[in-house]
């Protein structure tokens, strides 16, 4: 079992497409790693939301979610702005934490 986070995050993930997926959670390497995998979560699966763009810590749950509420209301172009103002080329700030099978291809 797992103690409780210490934080929690609120996240934007995308695809090649740029379909944005907001989410909130207390453990994003696990989360971001199952969007990826396509485990949990039938919007980011059917989407393969796999991108990591965004993200927003919080010492305070109830904080999180009211911001991942706050940016669910968004219109796209704002939340776009919010990516952009982190990521501006909207690079998979993922990429690094995971191990990569060799024989894995590499996402485009």
């Amino acid at each position: 079992m797992h103690s409780p986070p210490h934080f929690y995050y609120v996240y934007i993930m995308t695809n090649r497409s740029k379909t944005l997926y907001t989410g909130v959670t207390g453990y994003l390497e696990r989360r971001v790693f199952e969007h990826k995998q396509g485990i949990k979560g039938e919007f980011a699966a059917r989407y393969k939301i796999d991108r990591l763009v965004y993200f927003e810590r919080f010492g305070d749950v109830h904080a999180a979610i009211a911001r991942e509420k706050q940016i669910k209301g968004l219109l796209r172009i704002k939340k776009i702005a919010l990516i952009v103002s982190m990521n501006p080329e909207w690079n998979d700030l993922s990429e690094a934490w995971y191990v990569r099978h060799q024989y894995q291809p590499d996402n485009a």
